[in-house]
């Protein structure tokens, strides 16, 4: 499983920010779980179940970003951290189409909103509980195709 997610606060013209945060937000997010990834593949060529699950958001779903009544509402205008998580997503479906005949599992999953950096602590859900839906959604990832993009209260977003 790889999460990570920059909370990203400088001092910068409103220009500067918006580019050196969607910078950021993209190393981390995108770039840095293909590198660990990557690192990672020869395990997981060896492994007898080799399962990747990337940590992605709703917020990350076209399908999400797309419904103007969807009630993230305020929060589908996030640019750098929907789009990365989107990408994420793409980046998801690529190697798990890439891995299937090696059978390593690739999909995204989603703690819900929980409290965090990134939201000021203030997702109802708290990080515990978050980790203990991600672990749910390990073991049905498993046990499941590749490919899929789990949500938070069960079933599938879609991508």
């Amino acid at each position: 499983m790889q999460d990570a997610g920059p909370y990203v606060a400088r001092q910068h013209t409103r220009r500067q920010r918006r580019l050196a945060d969607l910078r950021e937000t993209y190393e981390t997010n995108v770039f840095g779980v293909v590198t660990v990834t990557n690192a990672m593949l020869p395990l997981l060529h060896r492994s007898p179940a080799g399962l990747i699950g990337n940590v992605s958001s709703g917020l990350g779903s076209s399908a999400v970003l797309t419904d103007l009544d969807h009630p993230a509402g305020e929060h589908t205008m996030l640019l750098g951290y929907n789009s990365s998580k989107a990408a994420l997503n793409a980046v998801t479906l690529v190697y798990a189409r890439s891995l299937r005949d090696a059978g390593i599992k690739v999909s995204s999953l989603e703690p819900g909103h929980c409290a965090t950096d990134l939201n000021h602590h203030s997702g109802p859900s708290s990080v515990e509980e978050g980790g203990r839906r991600i672990a749910r959604q390990l073991g049905e990832a498993l046990a499941g195709p590749s490919g899929q993009f789990f949500h938070p209260d069960g079933g599938n977003y879609p991508w």
